[in-house]
């Protein structure tokens, strides 16, 4: 089939690039798709040489080949939104349109216009901005290193630490013993000898409490052991004084 020229007005025109220049703007705004196949069919017939129509078994061969590409284009739209669904729950690693790497877990999936967008702490990223995805058990040692360091963030200088700063040390060095393995091997040497030298300090610090309110204790029992023994001194020599006077009243009668 020739597609050089029609008549338009008895005259006739020249639309050799017409047909080419559709293919080129439906490839350019929609990708061959659908949508762009059906423009360049359309293309085809609007600016086919009459002289030299195309053949309706043509025209049935490209209808075939456009409900393949339809059927295709559905199937891929489908397995899109089934892979957004199964992401849900999971964390990922996104681009925003800063640029910038976002990482948070996806809690849900909502879908405009054929196209699935995953929500994360509040806002909409396409698929295609997905640059990772996380299993539960990599989230999961990564969390626990950051609940860590989020608790050691917390710790006074070392020289200034005091008894009352001894529970959060004894907070943290607890949480670090019932963390994974996998999840300890993400934390930095420096970061766990720190933790080791404040759990020592803590100790010390409530060792010498306990022994001072030991000793406080002791000094306390003692002291009222001696105020109990003043008051029974006192009350029995009430007791003594009452009865000599009593004894000299009975002898001048």
């Amino acid at each position: 089939m020739g597609v050089n020229a029609v008549i338009e007005n008895g005259k006739l025109v020249d639309t050799s690039n017409k047909a080419e220049d559709a293919k080129k703007a439906a490839a350019s705004n929609q990708g061959y798709d659908k949508n762009a196949f059906m423009n360049i069919l359309c293309a085809q017939m609007k600016y086919q040489d009459p002289l030299e129509p195309t053949s309706n078994t043509e025209y049935i061969n490209q209808y075939a080949t456009f409900t393949q590409v339809e059927q295709i284009s559905n199937m891929a739209e489908a397995f899109s939104m089934s892979r957004a669904s199964d992401l849900v729950g999971k964390t990922v690693i996104v681009t925003n349109e800063g640029g910038e790497k976002v990482q948070g877990k996806v809690d849900y999936v909502t879908y405009k216009s054929g196209e699935a967008y995953l929500n994360i702490d509040g806002t909409d990223y396409k698929m295609d901005d997905v640059n990772s995805v996380a299993d539960t058990h990599f989230a999961e040692i990564h969390d626990q290193a950051d609940d860590l360091d989020t608790l050691m963030s917390k710790f006074p200088a070392f020289e200034n630490m005091v008894f009352t700063d001894a529970q959060k040390v004894f907070d943290a060095y607890d949480f670090y013993k019932q963390m994974d393995a996998d999840a300890i091997a993400l934390i930095d040497k420096k970061d766990i000898e720190k933790l080791e030298q404040y759990y020592l300090k803590a100790k010390e610090l409530l060792e010498e409490a306990q022994k001072n309110d030991a000793e406080y204790q002791k000094n306390k029992a003692a002291e009222d052991a001696k105020k109990a023994e003043a008051i029974t001194e006192d009350k029995d020599a009430s007791t003594d004084s009452g009865t000599d006077e009593n004894a000299a009243t009975a002898q001048q009668q």
